[in-house]
């Protein structure tokens, strides 16, 4: 896999912008994303670029081992590698619909107050599916619970009901680019705010809201 392709991005403006990358360097970034999708507790900007991409690379991949010779060797590492790959992309797709079924009123709203111009939390589909599932969910109550209760207590605020995401649990992370002045909060009234540099290649153990805007630019690994 040694052609080039396109892949329409995001610029510091928050525009788009026409990224070539190698098949390689397409299955590095959704390792990344779906690594930091996984261990963040919040849902991340959606990527649906790079998945539609590995999807027809997926494609492309599968045209190429029905015209190998089946005795080549090269045909079951190419097999071995595309089951990798359809792994970490179902994973990846799997592990934002868990934190949209867990989140969904909080999830909506985020995307309902977004300002013009920043990146999407949702995809089309999976904003489709959130506002779904909130009908669902609200209609089900009613059925099985509310409409059972006395008058005064048949509505339920779902955005009060469900938990936000949890911004103060730590995460581990691996330091990409290095960052500096970097303000940590304390964690006790006793304790004061202090700064930390970042240095490439350092690993550590924050709380996810100090270092959510450097996960969001890509300067930082979870792990």
């Amino acid at each position: 896999m040694t052609e080039e392709l396109d892949f329409l991005g995001q610029d510091s403006d928050g525009g788009s912008e026409e990224v070539v990358l190698t098949p390689a360097e397409l299955i590095e970034r959704l390792e990344q994303a779906w690594m930091n999708e996984k261990f963040a507790p919040e849902l991340l900007e959606s990527k649906p670029e790079i998945v539609e991409c590995v999807m027809e690379q997926l494609e492309h991949m599968e045209e190429n081992l029905r015209r190998a010779k089946r005795e080549d060797l090269k045909v079951s590492i190419h097999q071995m590698e595309m089951e990798r790959i359809r792994y970490v992309l179902s994973s990846y797709l799997r592990c934002r619909l868990m934190k949209i079924e867990k989140f969904f009123p909080h999830v909506l709203e985020k995307e309902k107050t977004r300002p013009e111009g920043e990146p999407s939390s949702l995809s089309p589909e999976e904003l489709a599916f959130a506002r779904e599932f909130m009908v669902n969910t609200e209609t089900y109550l009613k059925n099985v619970a509310l409409k059972h209760m006395p008058p005064n207590l048949q509505k339920v605020d779902l955005f009060r009901a469900v938990p936000k995401p949890d911004l103060d649990s730590y995460v581990f992370l691996r330091v990409r680019e290095r960052q500096e002045n970097i303000l940590v909060e304390p964690d006790t009234d006793e304790q004061r705010d202090y700064v930390i540099d970042l240095e490439k290649g350092s690993q550590h153990l924050i709380r996810y809201k100090t270092i959510a805007p450097l996960v969001a630019s890509g300067a930082v690994q979870l792990i």
